[in-house]
Parts: structure tokens; sequence; C-alpha cells
């Protein structure tokens, strides 16, 4: 068989968005691997809406729009103290449910559903109660992942802003300076929301190269007491892990522990939903310790999501562990996010680790 450096090497020259040739090339070579150390490996198939990932683009296209009928209604003494408030209150709720339809696949926005699929492997008959999850897919977008965050935390404060204005100016006019300003802070938001939208390739090296590498080196050192599960579709909204969470329904006892971007650098962060990803991430605290990066636990912060959360909504315990720097926020989900300079020691050791404790 192929070592894991050999197959690794392979993947990494493979960009992998989700529904294309490429991504199912990945998922034979990742499943080859796996059946290769003895794992019985079942694809579980799924369609998806690709239009989903222009949810938050679109979000901030609209939250322009509102923020440039605003401005007179703000300013002006000549409308009614209500219209500006009237006006972004119904805005924003047809603004939010428009996004959260398509974000969920329920418009397809002339986008035909793309083909991927999950991969589960096993050892035996019996049901594994702990799971190594790392998804396979990579993309590019328009800025990135440090450049979503920043677009999010604007998006908030811009929302934050309009709201106070419009409440402001029921007890009169904001005045010009006031109105461009809270304007202009959602234009911003706008501005930069719209730019994530899927721009060029990525080789995912880190996001999420690194999660298959530890999925790897815990299925080779694991006696066969845990199930793996390579999930699809991740960067379009989990689509994978909630597709696994919806039809595998005996998994509520099991524990999940999902592995998303591991640099060379940084803190290595156990990531929980809830008290029972909590109690997970303590016990696996111990081992994590030994693979040597300061280790800390927290909650996801507010614009990443991980594949850990439907699983840990749906009853399951499930916690992510990733390690990573704003220069690693920089990187991925763009061209930069390379094999280039990186070893994947630590994603090995934390594979192991996970495996072993």
């Amino acid at each position: 068989m192929a070592s894991l450096e050999a197959t690794v090497r392979q993947l990494l020259t493979l960009p992998r968005e989700a529904g294309t040739p490429e991504a199912a090339a990945a998922r034979e070579l990742v499943a080859g691997h796996l059946r290769a150390l003895g794992y019985d490996v079942v694809a579980q198939k799924f369609s998806f809406c690709p239009a989903s990932l222009r949810a938050f683009p679109l979000f901030g296209d609209g939250l322009g729009v509102l923020a440039l009928i605003l401005f007179p209604l703000l300013a002006s003494p000549n409308v009614p103290a209500w219209a500006a408030l009237l006006i972004w209150l119904g805005g924003i709720v047809l603004l939010t449910i428009t996004a959260v339809g398509i974000a969920l696949g329920w418009a397809p926005l002339g986008e035909r559903p793309r083909e991927d699929a999950n991969l589960i492997a096993t050892k035996g008959s019996a049901r594994p109660r702990r799971w190594v999850v790392a998804h396979l897919d990579s993309k590019a977008q328009g800025h990135s992942m440090a450049g979503r965050l920043v677009a999010v935390w604007m998006t908030g404060l811009a929302i934050v802003t309009v709201s106070i204005g419009a409440a402001l100016r029921l007890a009169g006019p904001v005045g010009g300076l006031g109105s461009a300003v809270i304007c202009g802070t959602a234009l911003v938001a706008g501005f930069l929301a719209r730019r994530g939208r899927l721009k060029g390739r990525s080789l995912g090296a880190r996001d999420n190269g690194s999660g298959i590498v530890a999925l790897l080196a815990a299925a080779e050192v694991s006696k066969g007491e845990l199930g793996f599960l390579v999930t699809g579709a991740e960067e379009f909204g989990l689509v994978g892990a909630r597709v696994f969470a919806r039809y595998e329904p005996n998994f509520r006892s099991c524990e999940f522990v999902n592995v998303d971007t591991v640099d060379e650098q940084g803190t290595l962060y156990l990531v929980s939903h809830n008290s029972q990803g909590e109690r997970l991430a303590g016990a696996l605290e111990p081992g994590l310790k030994d693979v040597g990066p300061p280790l800390r636990q927290r909650r996801l912060p507010l614009g990443i999501f991980v594949d850990s959360a439907p699983l840990a909504r749906s009853g399951a315990a499930a916690v992510t562990v990733g390690r990573l720097t704003w220069a690693t926020l920089r990187c991925i989900h763009t061209a930069a996010d390379t094999p280039d300079k990186l070893s994947f020691s630590t994603a090995k050791a934390v594979g192991q680790a996970i495996a072993l404790n």
C-alpha cells in the first residue's frame, strides 16, 4: 500500500471543490488508503446546491441597497418619523429569510445541483463509539477566512448601528453627517460581504488537507475501535455532516472529534459547542497536551463553521481540534493555501493522540 506521505502528496495536487472531478478523485484516493489499512469504506452519496455559498454575498448586496434607501429617510425632516424604522426592519427580515433560504439550498439561483459524498470507514460489525472526522473539500473565495471573519463582524456592527439610527429617527432627523456614518457602515459591510463569492481554486493544504492527514494517521494506529468520517461539501454549508446527522440516527451516544486546519504554528484549540462537548474536550486534553503546542479550550467564534456543530446539535458529544493563527486565517480559502513549507508533523501527532487517548 502507499505510505501516508505518498497519499497526501497525491491528494495535495488536487483542488478539491465539492462536486468536481478533482474532489471525486481525492475521495477515491482517501478511500483506497483506508481500504488498504483494512477498513470497510462506504460512500454516503448526496446532492447539494452550490448556490448556498452565495447567501452571504447576496445579503451584503441587499444591505448596501438598504443603506442607500435609508439615507434620505434618516436625514430628511420631510418624511414620516417611522418610515426609516419600518423599512429597515422589513428589509432586514426579508434579507435574512432570503439568505437563510439560499444557504439551506431552497433557492438554486439557476445553478444545477452537484453530487458529492461522505466516506464512512469502520472495522468489524460493532458500531464505533468514537469517530474521527475531517472534511475533504477545499474552496477559494474573493477573500480569505480572515476576510470573511472581518466581513461577518462588520456586518454585525452595521446591523446594530443602523438599528440604533432608525430608532433615533423616531425622535427627529438624524442629520446628514450622522446618516452618512450610519449608512456608510452598512455600505462597507455590504462591500466586504459580497467578496465571499467563489473565485479561483485552492489546494487546501491546511484547510483541510491537514485534517485528512490527522484522520489517516489516526486510522493507521487505531486497533479498529474507531470510526472515520470523511465529509464532503463542508465548505458549502457543512452539507456532509448535516447529511450524516440526518440519516445516521444511532450515533447520539457517540463521540465525534473533528479535525479542521492544523497548521505548524499557533495554539492548539479544542472547540466545543455545549456541555457534552466540554466533557469530551476535557477527556481529550491530557493526550493532546503531549503533542507540544499550547492547548486551549474554547467555544466556536462567530463567523467560523465546522462539522462538529451539526453533530453536536443532533445530540452527540462533538468537538473540533485545530491549530492556527491569524496568518493561517489570511491564507486559507485562497490559492496561497499550498503544502509548501508545511510538514504536517503536528497534524500527524494530533491524529495519533486522538486515536490512542
